[in-house]
């Protein structure tokens, strides 16, 4: 019989509380349980005693046993100091998802288009010309009213 130490959810909808139970790794999440260990309840501040109760003599005898413990719980009980500190690597937690990756590229085309368009010679003469034709009708328009 597989042993795990795992969170089984109670509470009602929206409202979550959870029980640290040793159970067969074979039952469902909430069903079956062999015996309950503590209760987590994630709506409490993070400092607030009453967040994370766990009887630690009962996970240790558990854990002789041979239990698996879910990561969830195995980061509860690394803080109680009940296990040593696993390492773990998120290789992908820095890295962009698909349509962050997606707009990044549009961005890059678009720069890429402005620069070629800046670059290109043929639209200033064009623009330079206008404010001197329009620098040429202004005087007259003054001498007129004068």
């Amino acid at each position: 019989m597989a042993m795990k130490i795992r969170l089984a959810r109670g509470g009602s909808k929206k409202r979550p509380f959870y029980r640290i139970v040793a159970a067969d790794s074979r039952m469902p999440r909430d069903g079956r349980y062999i015996e309950k260990l503590g209760t987590y309840n994630p709506l409490l501040a993070k400092d607030s005693e009453q967040r994370v109760i766990i009887d630690i003599d009962r996970v240790k005898h558990w854990l002789g046993e041979g239990a698996q413990v879910t990561d969830r719980v195995s980061r509860m009980l690394e803080a109680a100091g009940v296990i040593e500190k696993k390492q773990r690597a998120n290789l992908k937690k820095g890295e962009p998802g698909k349509q962050a990756k997606a707009r990044a590229e549009q961005k890059v085309a678009k720069a890429a288009a402005a620069a070629e368009a800046a670059a290109a010679p043929a639209p200033e003469p064009e623009a330079e010309v206008e404010p001197e034709e329009a620098a040429t009708e202004a005087p007259a328009e003054e001498t007129v009213a004068e």
